[in-house]
């Protein structure tokens, strides 16, 4: 079968609900820790087949956000997906009141129970209109952002297809098309700026409603922070501020000297070399042929999973009009098929996408042998592990991709590692100042990330586009709207890729031993026992940003600049 196979049916919601009650009972009523084991599949068997028809339903959606059929499903699973996480938490309820709770804990991972503690602190029936409410603005923003019709250079574009011009060789180009990204969001400025007050104000309500403080302490619950707070990671970022905001002023300088410019303005900075860009030889298809050859060679185990995916038509990865914008990686639990949706559009992202997504679908492929679904997957700091390390260990294959472009692309590739960290724990402080300020107004939150940015991002000069020196550069980031506090998430992560990386350098035989072990765990550890599984240091622990910034600055000063132009 092939995903174009794979068959859609909404749920009947009042039978599977009738069906739920009828085992739960059973469960409540087992007179021995096995009998409650048994009920517990069974009941699994029906979550995982609802959460494999949301699934193919957000998948097809996001695919063509102009089918008509699918937007009903969305909005159908908006409004119907909080009554079905209701009877999640009922059997969360059931599951840690049990009488056979220490034999339960004998059988099922840690983190299951950690997670279904969360689940009872996030959620109680009160607050499902409101959450149906957040719901519906998060798909407002992501219906808004992929219907951008953009007219530029005589075409009119999504954003994602606007892409390839921010990194033109000519500067006037670059100019022109990131003032016509800004102007579009500065047009729609009010509506995205209403969206965000309103989700901010709701879920501060909801919070308070659970009995939380605020927003921030009920994000980290929702987040499944299972080993770590919101002060370590206050000190985390301290740690990019002392260690890794350097290094990024460092390359930026460098860049500015690579290209011969005095100045570095913000549509400059994608711009990297004077010869452009490393952009993928050949055609989708061919990045698709090379990605397959690749992990053939990376592993047994890596060229099963490619051939799955491919086969199956497990990929949609080329931008079009009414597709949505960005990329990810989900899982279709009644197929056992991981998916990868991304935007194809001739840059270096094309690669890295095949790599990045890759790594979360290799994850959830290795961890297919789990049959609770909540620890199918990590916790997302936990994911992004998986899938930033795939980018570092498929380095040897570069040159298949980029041919002699591949020393641009790897210097690239490293030195937007260091420069995002410092962007990814800046968007993390800003949304701890938000929810801890949530009567802030929209004008109050766009200084407050300027402010922020000239921290992180010192180097961002956004000359006279009035829109980003207010501080609008955030509304582009998705997870802002969407996913409350997933951020700080792809920095702890790049740390720990970037450990994976420093032990390739240094020829460490067991690095891929250990990352394959880390995705068959999938999420029966917490982050920082994944991270002590994988032979790693804690993101969190003094020195550990020390301990990788020398050997990156010595690959990065090792690719001669002339080798760049």
């Amino acid at each position: 079968m092939t995903f174009n196979d794979y068959t859609y049916t909404r749920p009947d919601f009042d039978a599977l609900k009738a069906q739920f009650e009828t085992e739960l009972k059973r469960f409540v009523e087992a007179k021995d820790a096995n009998t409650q084991i048994a009920v517990f599949k069974s009941i699994n068997a029906g979550r995982t087949h609802v959460q494999s028809m949301q699934t193919l339903s957000s998948i097809r959606h996001s695919i063509d956000t102009t089918d008509a059929f699918y937007e009903g499903e969305n909005n159908y699973w908006d409004e119907q997906g909080p009554l079905y996480e209701e009877l999640n938490v009922r059997l969360y309820h059931a599951v840690l009141k049990s009488p056979f709770i220490a034999e339960l804990k004998n059988v099922f991972p840690k983190p299951f129970f950690q997670l279904a503690e969360n689940a009872l602190k996030s959620f109680t029936p009160e607050i499902i209109p409101l959450l149906q409410d957040e719901n519906k603005l998060s798909s407002q923003y992501a219906k808004l952002i992929a219907s951008a019709q953009i007219p530029f250079d005589g075409k009119t574009l999504t954003l994602a297809q606007l892409g390839p011009y921010f990194i033109s060789e000519d500067r006037s180009v670059r100019e022109a098309a990131q003032r016509a990204k800004s102007d579009w969001m500065s047009a729609n400025e009010s509506t995205i700026d209403d969206i965000y007050d309103q989700l901010v104000h709701l879920r501060d309500k909801i919070a308070k409603t659970l009995g939380f403080k605020n927003f921030v302490e009920l994000g980290y619950v929702r987040m499944n922070r299972l080993d770590y707070n919101a002060d370590m990671v206050a000190n985390f970022r301290k740690q990019v501020r002392d260690g890794i905001v350097p290094v990024a002023q460092k390359l930026i300088k460098r860049q500015a000297k690579r290209l011969g410019l005095d100045h570095l303005y913000y549509y400059d900075l994608p711009y990297e070399f004077k010869s452009g860009n490393p952009k993928p030889v050949g055609t989708p298809e061919d990045i698709i042929a090379a990605g397959r050859q690749m992990y053939h060679e990376l592993s047994p185990e890596t060229g099963e999973f490619i051939d799955f995916m491919i086969d199956r038509n497990l990929l949609d990865l080329v931008a079009k009009k009414g597709k949505q914008s960005g990329g990810y990686c989900t899982y279709i639990s009644d197929y056992a098929s991981p998916f990868i949706f991304s935007n194809f559009n001739g840059t270096q992202g094309d690669v890295e996408v095949l790599t990045h997504e890759a790594g979360h679908a290799f994850q959830v492929f290795q961890s297919r042998w789990i049959d609770i679904p909540e620890v199918q997957w990590p916790t997302l700091e936990s994911c992004e592990i998986h899938s930033m390390s795939m980018e570092f260990l498929t380095w040897p294959w570069m040159d298949r991709f980029f041919k002699e472009q591949t020393p641009k692309f790897k210097f690239s590739h490293l030195a937007s590692a260091m420069t995002f960290i410092p962007y990814g724990v800046l968007i993390d402080h800003f949304q701890h100042e938000v929810y801890t300020n949530p009567d802030l107004t929209p004008t109050q939150r766009k200084a407050k990330f300027r402010e922020l940015e000239q921290v992180y991002l010192p180097h961002k000069d956004y000359k006279d586009n009035d829109f980003l020196n207010r501080g609008g550069f955030w509304f582009q980031q998705g997870h802002v709207f969407h996913a409350p506090f997933y951020y700080i998430d792809y920095t702890l992560a790049q740390l720990c890729a970037l450990q994976f990386f420093k032990r390739t350098q240094d020829n460490d035989p067991n690095v891929w031993k250990d990352y394959l072990a880390l995705c068959k765990l999938g999420g029966t550890k917490s982050f920082l026992g994944l991270v002590e599984a994988a032979n790693l240091k804690s993101p969190f622990s003094d020195g550990t940003v020390a301990s990788i910034t020398s050997t990156i600055e010595k690959t990065l000063d090792s690719i001669p600049d002339s080798e760049l132009n």
